[in-house]
């Protein structure tokens, strides 16, 4: 590696803004698609034709039925009715399907024929078998006028020798195969896959499947990047994590460029001493780098590059901020060297509730969840960072706050772009506090045939969403002291509560931190903690049902520590377990999972807080029923179902 300062700051080119990095890329590259190939029928899912391709036969290729019926002249029909039938001779063939006709239907006439069954010479209309009968005699009674070519398809009708079939530009799927063959065609002429290389780099990544050294993170950018390559029309070529080591990353990238169409780095874009493929991507080849930090947020440390005709592009390494970039600014090229048309973004318009501050000079996307509400869509942002992976696997698309704005303000109508064009709205909303045990309830809906969003926004962040009407359900736990109850002091008078089950919360803390040695009694866990200022510990987001529990707990203290807040059990159980705080309140099974020590707080009540009229009864009641098909989930998980159900 480099010996570089770690105070040299030359790794950032100048910022520039969203368009005018798109502009640069662009004019460098000057894309266009790579070139075509022949490909097999049973190999054209999703491949984009390169050419227009005309049909070289009619279809349907002759004149057929299209019903089960008699073929005849319509003239000798033209009067008939129930009261006043015609009466036609049979002639003695059956036209079925594969059939070649031998005899021509003459005028007082009619001959069988089997829907699809070739049309016979003379006949120029087929009479349905249910509006005919069989005289006495053996000849054909017909008691429905027709008119000439009445339920006949034409040779041509549908495809007509010659027509256009599918255009250049078309994605392959099922029903353009299905065009393709009808007309005879075994193969067509599709735009060639772009190769990508795909790259992580950083000292701290570690394969999907290895064991997780410490400080170290597994590589989800590179699984995640090739998905989406794959989904936009190219072939990813895996190169694997790559550590900070300038002679393997620079014979890699060169590697990676030398045999492929394009490469994508992800990581290595930032300030610091260890990156290194900003200074490797410069000498791949001309023009070089033509952007080197953009004014987005996520996505400030994007790099883009052309080396003689290919793309080269160096995502930021957090997962959030390298697929924004990636998608909004890297795929719209990469589909244009593939044949495709460029993404078409399908945009709604909703409400955002809460506000959201964003930092002035960068144009920021938000990722949000739709939910539905009286007055329309509303749009939840999901603030779980750059770093975060779940948040696209939650989120329904983004809003886009302008490089001008200080903040987005709350109740702001905006529109929204959508990840997917088609949006699926969840059958149920629910938000509020989360809980690992409502996610076994969850997993039993799907057996009810119904879908599930839940967003953690606290215990009172999920109240004010029921009242609002903009979500389904809100999960609580709220200690009241003046009733002693949890929860129900906590409705509005619109609200009802489904009982959920209860758990335990607790002091969490180091088995070998012999400072809570012998200590069965959370408050004295508490004083012993405070006492000791290097004794540190770790709070709850505000909102949190857990946050009212804890600031009761210190009764206006706030030691050390207090102003870490993470938003989940989970966060607070590892911030102790690698030694990065000393105590913390966690419930039982997390605490039990992450084997520390648990000295018991208070059994707290974990419900659901509902309309007391939902507008989503028949769902609602599935919930309730996949509360119960739960009940040794939960018991396996550590928490105990209610028996019953409060009174409402």
């Amino acid at each position: 590696m480099t010996e570089r300062s770690s105070l040299d700051q030359d790794q950032f080119l100048t910022v520039l803004t969203r368009e005018e990095a798109v502009s640069r890329f662009r004019a460098a590259l000057a894309p266009k698609p790579l070139g075509s190939e022949l490909v097999p029928l049973d190999r054209l899912v999703g491949r984009v034709l390169a050419t227009d391709i005309a049909a070289p036969v009619d279809t349907p290729p002759f004149d057929r039925s299209v019903v089960d019926g008699f073929a005849l002249h319509a003239g000798d029909v033209a009067t008939a009715s129930d009261t006043a039938p015609s009466v036609l001779a049979l002639n003695g063939e059956v036209i079925a399907c594969g059939f070649q006709p031998k005899l021509a239907v003459r005028p007082g006439t009619a001959t069988p024929i089997a829907t699809g069954g070739p049309v016979p010479r003379g006949a120029d209309a087929v009479v349905m078998i249910e509006q005919t009968d069989i005289a006495a005699d053996g000849r054909l009674v017909v008691k429905r006028a027709l008119a000439p070519g009445q339920n006949i398809a034409f040779a041509g009708s549908d495809i007509a020798r010659g027509e256009t079939l599918l255009r250049r530009g078309t994605t392959v799927g099922a029903r353009e195969i299905g065009m393709l063959a009808a007309v005879g065609l075994v193969e067509a002429q599709v735009w060639l896959k772009p190769r990508v290389a795909v790259i992580s780099t950083g000292d701290e990544l570690v394969a999907p499947g290895e064991p997780l050294r410490p400080a170290a993170i597994y590589d989800s950018n590179g699984a995640i990047v090739a998905a989406a390559l794959e989904e936009n029309g190219c072939e990813p070529v895996r190169f694997g994590a790559i550590a900070d080591d300038a002679v393997r990353l620079e014979a890699a990238m060169r590697e990676a460029h030398a045999t492929c169409d394009a490469v994508i780095l992800s990581g290595g874009t930032s300030k610091g001493a260890g990156d290194l493929t900003y200074r490797i991507v410069g000498a791949l080849g001309s023009p070089g780098i033509v952007a080197h930090g953009v004014a987005l947020k996520p996505g400030k440390p994007l790099c883009l590059a052309v080396a003689d005709g290919k793309p080269v592009v160096i995502l930021p390494g957090f997962p959030t901020s390298a697929m924004f970039t990636f998608h909004d600014i890297v795929v719209p090229v990469l589909r244009i060297l593939a044949g495709q048309p460029e993404r078409q973004d399908v945009q709604l318009t909703a409400r955002v509730p809460v506000r959201v501050p964003s930092d002035l000079g960068r144009t920021e996307f938000v990722m949000v969840a739709l939910s539905a509400s009286p007055d329309g869509p509303v749009a939840y942002p999901i603030g779980k960072g750059s770093g975060s992976v779940t948040a696209f696997s939650q989120a329904d698309g983004f809003v886009t706050i302008d490089a001008l704005a200080e903040a987005m303000p709350a109740e702001t109508v905006t529109p929204v772009t959508l990840f997917t064009p088609h949006l699926h709205v969840p059958d149920l909303v629910i938000m509020g506090s989360h809980c690992v045990g409502l996610d076994a309830v969850i997993g039993r809906l799907v057996d009810h045939g119904l879908s599930a969003r839940s967003l953690a926004l606290g215990s009172l962040g999920g109240l004010s969403a029921l009242r609002r009407g903009e979500c389904d359900l809100a999960p609580i736990h709220l200690f009241d002291p003046k009733t002693g109850l949890y929860n129900r002091p906590f409705l509005g008078p619109d609200m009802s509560l489904i009982a959920g089950w209860r758990r335990m919360q607790g002091i969490v803390h180091a088995r070998t931190d012999t400072r809570f040695a012998g200590i069965t009694d959370a408050k004295a866990a508490v004083d012993k903690a405070l006492a000791d200022p290097d004794c540190l510990m770790v709070n709850r987001n505000q909102g949190a049902g857990t946050r009212i529990l804890i600031d009761q707990l210190l009764e206006g203290r706030k030691p050390p520590g207090y102003w870490n807040q993470p938003r989940s059990h989970n966060a607070v159980a590892a911030s102790v377990a690698q030694g990065r705080a000393d105590w913390g309140v966690a419930i039982r099974p997390v605490a039990e999972a992450n084997d520390l020590g648990f000295i018991p707080l208070a059994e707290e009540h974990y419900d659901f807080a509902v309309a007391a009229e939902p507008a989503k009864a028949a769902a609602i009641e599935a919930f309730r029923a996949a509360i119960v098909e739960a009940r040794d989930a939960l018991e396996a998980l550590g928490f105990a179902p209610a028996d019953r159900e409060p009174q409402t």
